[in-house]
């Protein structure tokens, strides 16, 4: 497997450096060319599919620390507006201050 791996990865190099149609008796000289750059394109989006391909599979190790303590920092922030909440319903109930019920009505 490691051999095949590092096989590809020569051939693959080589693409870049070496035109593997230049010397094919069927074409000109710009269809050689153009082959060529598809050849390349081509390397480029395997190479492109096989960085995707790892950074899917794997998680962000820095984004989850980063979202762990932005979940922290939430749920504190949650707590702390119930306990503002609570606060102010219990003022309310003790100074005798019926709800404002009229809160958002149109007259």
């Amino acid at each position: 497997m490691a051999a095949s791996a590092t096989a590809s990865a020569t051939s693959s190099s080589e693409i870049f450096s070496v035109n593997p149609y230049e010397s094919h008796p069927s074409l000109t000289q710009i269809e050689a060319d153009v082959l060529w750059e598809y050849a390349k394109l081509n390397q480029h989006i395997k190479d492109l599919v096989i960085q995707t391909r790892s950074l899917s599979e794997t998680p962000d190790e820095m984004m989850l620390k980063r979202l762990r303590i932005l979940e922290r920092k939430l749920g504190v922030v949650l707590t702390l507006f119930k306990a503002s909440v609570w606060g102010v319903v219990n003022e309310q109930n003790f100074s005798g201050h019926p709800p404002d019920d009229s809160i958002g009505d149109i007259h």
